[in-house]
Order: structure tokens, then C-alpha cells, then sequence
């Protein structure tokens, strides 16, 4: 008697943590799929017979179309339902790998690009609508952190498992292999059963959907912008950062990966800690406040005066881990702004501001080395980083309230 109401009471935590291990690892999947083709990309040089050039317009597809089917996908997920938005996005990726290992040619490679890109405008709407819809609120902001640093990992594990397989199964091999690591995902989420959310998961529950409401808020349109300013901060780092500090700074080679390395890997465990503290505050344009302004203080140092190397190593790994601390309650404020029943459309809209970033980012950034200027790689990135403050601070919609009986 005293053992049933306690299994039962497991139950619906049981489901969550199925849940959420199984979208993180859709995410995963995700974000090691972004990484193949760069991995891949002196093999494609040499059996393809282009350019860099040629190469890199591949990366353009994939960057556009993902930009521009973003909204359109969170549209989807709401009306369609986002499970079965999820699954065939994890699906598509997987089999626009193995096509081009089973035809290698270039036509094949920018087709795949942009398939890849359609693949990828998928997992965000889907995934944080089944999260906003399936996850504990007490422990919403966990669930989100979670789920990032489940992609970040993707991405950190795509180059050795790339160059591990170029060398065992060649190329072609490698191709298909990583394809089929999301087609066998795919199955997995379906034979998990992963719960759904939107409008499809409203008429199976027998409730009535929730009205059309528009998602073109101002408050959605001011994350969008935060999203692009947050990934202009980021993005001329990670990009650039190495060749601004052997350029600018003098350091070597092996200091300069030592400090971005750092920066990203301290930005992954930020991450997590950043769960915790979004559970623990509705304030959460504040943490990203905090965070930023003294992220801008470490960068804006950086470009100003020039440290030492080992000074740089551990002011980046600072830097890093508050810029993963506020990605949790990024997400939160994202959550907070969209309207019932909206949050696929919600989160469709504001991702595009990465994909606006991917397109700017690396020809600004790339002028400013182009012209003798790496400190600004760093001073431009200090000074989006204030901008993303001045935006948190007006970006975040009041709670919802509970409704009080």
C-alpha cells in the first residue's frame, strides 16, 4: 500500500528524464552533424576537384536555408505537432549524409548542404517546444542547460570522430557513417516515444487548441535581435580568436588554442551551472545583465591592453563560463515571451538570429583581420556584448503569474 503511491508519483519524473535524455541527444546529433562537412572538407577538396571557394558556398547553403526555413519550422510545430517534426528533421539530416557518400560529386555536396540546413532549422522550435511542454518548471531552466550542453558536446566530438573514421572507412565511408548515426537516432526517438507538444498534442489530449495569437511581439523581435547580437559576441571569437592572438598579441600558436580551448570548454560547464541558477530566479534578464557586462569588462580588457598569455588563458576562461552561465536563462526568456500553445513559432523566430550572425559575423570579423586590426576581433565583441545588456534588460516579458484560487 505504501509502495504504489510512491511508483506513481516516479512516474511522471521517469517520463521526463526519458524525455529529456532523449531530445539531448537529438541535439547532439544536431550539432555533430553541423561539423561533418568542415571536417570532411580537404577529402571533398581533393575527390571533388574545387576550391575553398567552392567548398565554402556549400557552408553559405546551409547557413541561408537553415536561416530561412527557421520560422517556417516553428510555424509547423505548432500547427503540425513537434514530434513528428523532430523525428523527420533527425532523419532528413541522416540521409543527406549518406546520399552524398553514395554519390560523391559536387552537385550531390550542395544538395546535401542545403538538406542539412532544412535539417538543422528543425531541432530548436521542435525541441524546446516538447522541453516547455514535458519538463518540470521547478526544474525548466536544468532541462534547458542540459540539452545545450548536450550539442555542445556534439560539436566538441565531431573532429576526432571524423578524422577517426576518414582513416578506418575513407571519406565516402565516413559519410555514410555519420549519416547513419542520425537515421538510427531517429528510430530511437521513435521507439522511445518521445511525447509531443502544440496543436497535435492538444486534440490527442481531447483539449481545445489554443487561439491563434500572432508571436510577432515586440518582445520576440527583441530577442531575435539579442540572439544575433548574443552570437556576434561569440562568433568573431571562436572564429577568429586564435589568428587574432598569434597576430596581435605575439602569443604562439599552442597558447592561442590553449585560450580558446579554454574559453569553449569553461563555457560548457557554464552551461550546467547556468540551469541551476535559472531554477532559482525569475530575474533571468538580469543574470544575462550581470554576466554580459562583466564579460564585456574581460573582453574590452583584452582588446585594450594587451595581457600576457596566461593572463588571456584564464581571462577567457572566466569569460567563457558567463557567457554559458546566461544560455539557460537566454532560453528562459524566450519561454516567458511566447504565447500559449506558440513556443515552437517563438523559438523559430528568435534562432534565426544565429543564422543573420553566420552570415555577418565572419566577413566583419574577417575584414578586421584582413586589415591589420585583431584587437577589434575582441573591442567589436566587448562592444556587442553591452548591447546584449541594454537588451536584456527590456527584453524580458513579466512571468506569468499563477492564477490564484
Amino acid at each position: 500500500m505504501v509502495d504504489i503511491p510512491a511508483t506513481a508519483a516516479d512516474a511522471p519524473a521517469a517520463s521526463a528524464n526519458r524525455t529529456l535524455t532523449a531530445i539531448s541527444i537529438a541535439h547532439w546529433v544536431s550539432h555533430f552533424h553541423i561539423f561533418v562537412l568542415p571536417m570532411l572538407f580537404p577529402f571533398l577538396k581533393d575527390r571533388l576537384g574545387v576550391s575553398y571557394i567552392d567548398l565554402g558556398f556549400a557552408l553559405t547553403t546551409f547557413a541561408v536555408v537553415s536561416g530561412l526555413t527557421q520560422a517556417p519550422i516553428g510555424f509547423l510545430v505548432d500547427r503540425v505537432g513537434a514530434r513528428i517534426i523532430l523525428i523527420l528533421g533527425v532523419l532528413l539530416g541522416g540521409c543527406a549524409l549518406v546520399g552524398l557518400g553514395l554519390f560523391l560529386n559536387y552537385p550531390a555536396l550542395i544538395i546535401c548542404a542545403g538538406l542539412l540546413g532544412l535539417a538543422n532549422s528543425v531541432y530548436h522550435p521542435a525541441d524546446y517546444a516538447i522541453l516547455a511542454a514535458h519538463m518540470d518548471e521547478s526544474k525548466m531552466g536544468r532541462a534547458f542547460s542540459i540539452h545545450t550542453f548536450a550539442g555542445f558536446v556534439g560539436g566538441a566530438v565531431a573532429p576526432p570522430m571524423m578524422v577517426a573514421l576518414l582513416a578506418s572507412v575513407g571519406g565516402a565511408g565516413a559519410l555514410i557513417v555519420a549519416g547513419g548515426i542520425g537515421v538510427a537516432i531517429a528510430l530511437m526517438l521513435i521507439v522511445v516515444g518521445i511525447p509531443d507538444a502544440g496543436a497535435a498534442q492538444a486534440r490527442r489530449a481531447g483539449g481545445a487548441e489554443a487561439p491563434k495569437v500572432s508571436v510577432m511581439t515586440p518582445a520576440i523581435m527583441m530577442l531575435t535581435l539579442f540572439f544575433t547580437l548574443l552570437a556576434l559576441s561569440q562568433g568573431g571569437i571562436n572564429s577568429f580568436g586564435i589568428v587574432a592572438l598569434m597576430n596581435g598579441y605575439g602569443i604562439t600558436l599552442s597558447s592561442a588554442n590553449i585560450a580558446l580551448t579554454s574559453f569553449l570548454a569553461a563555457s560548457a560547464v557554464g552551461v550546467l551551472a547556468g540551469g541551476w541558477l535559472a531554477d532559482r530566479t525569475v530575474h533571468h534578464s538580469r543574470v544575462a545583465a550581470v554576466c554580459f557586462t562583466i564579460n564585456a569588462a574581460i573582453i574590452g580588457a583584452i582588446a585594450v591592453f594587451s595581457p600576457p598569455a596566461w593572463a588571456i588563458v584564464a581571462a577567457m576562461t572566466v569569460a567563457g563560463f558567463l557567457g554559458g552561465v546566461i544560455t539557460p536563462s537566454r532560453d528562459m526568456l524566450v519561454r516567458q515571451a511566447a504565447p500559449p500553445g506558440a513556443a515552437g513559432r517563438a523559438f523559430g523566430i528568435v534562432s534565426t538570429g544565429f543564422n543573420f550572425s553566420g552570415i555577418v559575423s565572419p566577413i566583419m570579423f574577417g575584414w578586421f583581420m584582413d586589415h591589420a586590426m585583431p584587437h577589434w576581433v575582441f573591442g567589436a565583441s566587448a562592444c556587442f556584448m553591452l548591447a546584449t545588456v541594454l537588451l536584456a534588460m527590456v527584453s524580458e516579458r513579466k512571468p506569468r503569474k499563477a492564477a490564484i484560487a
